[in-house]
């Protein structure tokens, strides 16, 4: 019998990518509320059933007319609800209206009582309101009877070109300890890790990719796979290589990226060709043999965070974000260039998800699967 999973603020699959290709699991149903993302989720999920709706109009009575599906029947419930509206905490968040989506997800919880849910968001949030806000998000976890687990993981570590840290909640109703995946991949700069693989580069990443004229785009390859990260993405892709493409700048920014030199920033180049404003880590250029920055839904906007392609005068195309998330290239995007991007974006990288969802599955098998009976102290493990 398969664990069932339900897929919350799913986007276009990143955090429940594990899941989705691992056979012991099925997707259930997801939740998404844009319609591009939507749409995205169901090119690449067809038999998952999308829910394209506010995530308050979600409930367990949708899973029960479907699909016949009781309280308890859901094994794991997936998701990372937006903080971003979360900068005081008063009474408690359940009752604040800034809390609303995460309000919806503590409420599915509460109708669905899967035996363990997995809630990511970003490092930030154990910053918020001195600290304070994720302590009450967890209190808030445990009194439903969870007991919550607590880690920051940085995607890097399990084989994503790209440093990208995340906060990964683990609530669960079984009595066995839940055990987070340990690194597969080390840091070169900080010396070598035995038994472990270094860092994935950005130039590993996406090496293959062809170039790219400002403004342009290209359906082929610039070479057969060169190492196994690019095989990987490579397998059953589609004859013509999809969205490989950028955003036509002007020539004084053109000019400004041909003189960027590799992780250089304007402050690396002639004064006349630095921009006249844009945050310090703007207008910069990434580095070859290293991982990226965090892609974010701006990763084709030269003025955004650092996203200048180390060795070509542009931007990052849409398809060599997907790589850096661990996107494979037979995965689907929709909607214009800006939409697609936003997708990439906000993405969980597979290869974060897969190491959760083997941590997951192993606590799910464990013979101990009895129900605890009380809330048990919170397991914090930041560092």
């Amino acid at each position: 019998m398969k664990f069932k999973v339900v897929d919350l603020f799913a986007g276009v699959g990143g955090l429940s990518y594990g899941f989705a290709h691992d056979e012991d699991f099925e997707i259930v149903a997801a939740n998404e509320i844009l319609l591009p993302m939507a749409t995205a989720y169901s090119q690449n999920h067809p038999s998952v059933k999308m829910y394209n709706k506010d995530i308050k109009d979600f409930s367990l009575s949708d899973l029960s007319n479907d699909f016949g599906i009781k309280v308890g029947d859901i094994d794991i419930v997936v998701g990372g609800p937006p903080c971003q509206a979360y900068s005081t905490v008063g009474k408690r968040l359940i009752d604040d209206p800034r809390g609303k989506l995460f309000q919806e997800y503590y409420r599915i919880l509460s109708e669905l009582r899967p035996k363990v849910f997995v809630f990511e968001n970003v490092k930030g949030l154990l910053s918020m309101c001195g600290g304070t806000l994720i302590q009450t998000i967890i209190q808030l976890f445990e009194s439903l009877g969870y007991r919550v687990y607590i880690k920051l993981l940085n995607a890097a570590d399990y084989g994503t070109p790209q440093i990208r840290e995340r906060v990964i909640l683990v609530g669960t109703l079984l009595d066995n300890e839940f055990n987070y995946p340990l690194p597969t991949h080390y840091n070169p700069e900080t010396g070598m890790i035995k038994g472990l693989k270094p860092y994935v580069t950005l130039g590993e990443a996406i090496g293959d990719l062809g170039v790219l004229a400002n403004g342009g785009k290209t359906l082929v390859y610039s070479s057969e796979p060169q190492n196994d990260y690019q095989r990987l993405m490579r397998e059953n892709a589609p004859a013509e290589l999809m969205d490989h493409n950028v955003s036509k700048n002007g020539e004084h920014l053109v000019k400004l990226m041909e003189a960027l030199p590799d992780g250089g920033s304007p402050m690396d180049v002639a004064e006349e060709l630095r921009p006249t404003s844009g945050f310090a880590n703007c207008y910069c250029r990434l580095w070859w043999d290293k991982p990226s920055t965090t892609v974010t839904r701006n990763l084709g906007c030269v003025s955004s965070s650092r996203c200048v392609h180390p060795k070509q005068p542009r931007p990052l195309s849409t398809r060599e974000g997907a790589r850096i998330q661990g996107f494979p290239d037979n995965y689907h995007f929709f909607g214009t260039r800006s939409e697609r991007n936003l997708q990439i974006g906000n993405a969980v990288p597979t290869f974060l998800s897969k190491a959760i969802k083997d941590s997951v599955k192993e606590h799910l098998v464990t013979k101990n699967k009895h129900i605890a009976t009380s809330s048990n102290p919170t397991q914090m493990e930041l560092f």
